[in-house]
This record gives C-alpha cells, sequence and structure tokens, in this order.
C-alpha cells in the first residue's frame, strides 16, 4: 500500500477544498482600529475585519460601475463627480449618501455651442517660452 492509498473517496464524492484566502484591498487593520475606536464595541472577532473589508471592496465595485455607466450615458470620456453624484441620485441602493452627494454640482449639460478661444477654465494667458 502505497502514500496514493490513503484516502479513497466514494464515487460522487469530492475530497474536502480548503477554505479560499480572502483577499481585499482596504486594511483590515485600520477596519478593526476604526471598529474598536467606539466605545460601544467590545473585541472585535478576527473574521470581522475581513467580512467588513470585502463589504467595503463590494460596495465600492457598484458604486463605481454606476458611475462609469451614467458617465457613458452622457458620452463622457472621464468619470467626474457628477456622473457619481447622479450614480446615487438615480440608484436606490445608494439614497443614505443622497445628503453627502448634494453639496457637489450637477453635470453641465452639454450644448453644441463651442466656447471662444480663451475664454473656458484653464484658458488663460500663455507665457511665452523663452528658448
Amino acid at each position: 500500500m502505497d502514500a496514493s492509498d490513503e484516502y479513497v473517496s466514494a464515487p460522487g464524492i469530492q475530497p474536502p477544498q480548503p477554505l479560499p484566502i480572502i483577499k481585499t484591498r482596504f486594511p483590515v487593520a485600520r477596519i478593526k482600529k476604526i471598529m474598536q475606536a467606539d466605545d460601544d464595541i467590545g473585541k472585535v472577532a478576527q473574521a470581522t475585519p475581513l467580512v467588513v473589508a470585502k463589504a467595503l471592496e463590494l460596495f465600492m465595485i457598484s458604486l463605481v460601475q454606476e458611475s462609469c455607466n451614467q458617465a457613458r450615458l452622457r458620452n463622457a470620456k472621464r468619470v467626474s463627480p457628477a456622473h457619481l453624484k447622479q450614480a446615487v441620485l438615480s440608484t436606490e441602493q445608494f439614497d443614505f449618501l443622497a445628503e453627502t452627494v448634494g453639496k457637489y454640482p450637477d453635470a453641465v449639460a452639454v450644448s453644441g455651442v463651442k466656447p471662444e478661444p480663451g475664454t473656458g477654465p484653464g484658458r488663460g494667458r500663455r507665457r511665452k517660452v523663452v528658448e
């Protein structure tokens, strides 16, 4: 009997798979520190900051995707705060952020009129280049 005969599985039954390692892009230690800063929260289980970090990541993905959709609807090349605001206002899931985004300006309506040269933002006088 060799080492390969040690585990024999019944037909149709797979051996148990190890749990996947959860990698998040948000710092788990900082999330734990923020959670413990509240006096009402006692000890925090080791898995809790991991779950919060993953939930935060999924929330950010959905918010950014909806903002990108709003930018595409307006034929914009870049996502601006106005697109983020419109995503929050148009999606019921993000209603709790409506008051927060209220201070940002709305998207400027695109018109067919082009501004005169030298009148748009960042169109001030140019400095002479000395060669």
